[in-house]
């Protein structure tokens, strides 16, 4: 092979590095996963079959908790949490508002109220501080202070130390909002064991994620378990025709589960290399933008990686010149929530300043292992370009 075409093959890989590079994953296990699929197709137990309750065996055991409970979805994840523990009207329920929607709409649809708290700029997680404003609002507003909902921003679990004396306090209870964070650790317990009960996404593009929408629930209190298996499968009682509660058809295809269980198989090795690009990111980006700050005693399991530009006014510029290098670049997010239509009427902290400011510089990078040399070089040369 000349030396021109090996350079023209490697500039064509480079021009087309994916956000998230889901192929090239999949086909370091490829034959497992059909042989996983062929099992469900030749069982046909498509719906709770065994590989359901072998997933949740190694979801448990991995995050070192009690119960785990696979489901649909992340947003039914967080929903059926709230309804075990009976979250209503006239509740209140805080919630950072740099996040995105699913958190609000499941307390919403709940008819209970969510609180739209601050946060910190440098993790980008719920202020305890703001929180404790956010209380004395919602009693201003005769509404009644349940729960907490923690958002792991990004990969990297929230300050729970802080946000349990908080809880305490105030007679609050606590729901981790892992979505982004699955993988992460606090102190040395993993993202699941945290908080009174953890919800988290196997949507695709999450750090261990299926081929399809999925989710579960984690925690130590076995009655919060039962009764979200209980209403995972419409509220069951004894038998399926015995319903003894409200609840929602939330169960995870059998096809999902099976392929879980073989990219679990790569999980602690996928969030070691996720660790190591975005260090030498940090190292690399840290004298020209401000790069993610992870706190002591945290491990993040890097779902992104966010850094924080000087100003809006040439995001769109960078990120179109980005592309032409064959780099893409995503917003997460543009607007907080509480400026958003469908949660303006809601109460919320007196200040969101914060928020408010880094919506407008953020900017997420693709963390390739594969092309992360290429992505440093081809952003510095841009962004000074830019700015």
């Amino acid at each position: 092979m000349s030396a021109n075409l090996k350079e023209k093959i490697c500039n064509e890989s480079v021009k087309n590095i994916p956000f998230i590079d889901l192929k090239l994953q999949q086909d370091k296990i490829r034959i497992k996963i059909d042989r996983a699929i062929k099992r469900v197709l030749d069982h046909g137990k498509y719906i709770m079959g065994p590989e359901v309750f072998e997933l949740e065996e190694k979801l448990a055991e991995f995050s070192k908790v009690k119960n785990a409970i696979a489901c649909s979805s992340g947003t039914d994840a967080l929903l059926m949490v709230l309804m075990a523990k009976g979250i209503g009207p006239g509740d209140a329920v805080f919630l950072p508002s740099f996040t995105y929607t699913a958190t609000p709409e499941v307390v919403a649809i709940l008819g209970a109220t969510p609180i739209f708290v601050d946060i910190f700029s440098d993790t980008y997680n719920i202020d305890s501080e703001n929180l404790q404003q956010s209380i004395c609002i919602a009693k201003k507003n005769g509404l009644e202070p349940k729960a907490i909902i923690a958002v792991d921003l990004f990969g990297q679990p929230s300050d729970y130390n802080a946000l349990e004396h908080v809880a305490n306090e105030n007679n609050l209870w606590i729901l981790s909002d892992a979505a982004q964070s699955y993988g992460g650790e606090f102190f040395n317990k993993r993202v699941g064991s945290l908080g009174h009960a953890t919800a988290t996404s196997f949507f695709p593009a999450k750090p261990l994620g299926c081929y399809g929408d999925g989710g579960a629930v984690f925690t130590d209190d076995n009655e919060i378990a039962d009764i979200v298996r209980s209403i995972r499968l419409h509220g069951k009682g004894k038998h399926k025709y015995d319903n003894v509660r409200i609840g929602l058809n939330a169960r995870l295809d059998t096809i999902q589960a099976a392929i879980l269980i073989e990219k679990m198989q790569l999980f602690d090795e996928e969030l070691k290399e996720r660790e190591h690009v975005a260090r030498y990111y940090n190292k690399m980006l840290k004298n020209i933008v401000k790069v993610p700050n992870v706190i002591k005693g945290t491990r993040s399991a890097w779902a992104q990686y966010t850094i924080q530009i000087p100003n809006k006014n040439n995001r769109e510029l960078l990120i179109n010149k980005l592309k032409n290098q064959g780099i893409p670049s995503m917003i997460y997010y543009e607007n907080p929530l509480h400026l958003q239509t469908a949660y303006k009427h809601f109460p919320k902290s007196n200040s969101l300043k914060v928020s408010e400011s880094i919506s407008k510089r953020v900017l997420s990078l693709p963390i390739s292992l594969k092309h992360s040399s290429y992505i440093v070089e081809k952003f510095c040369e841009v962004y000074k370009d830019v700015f």
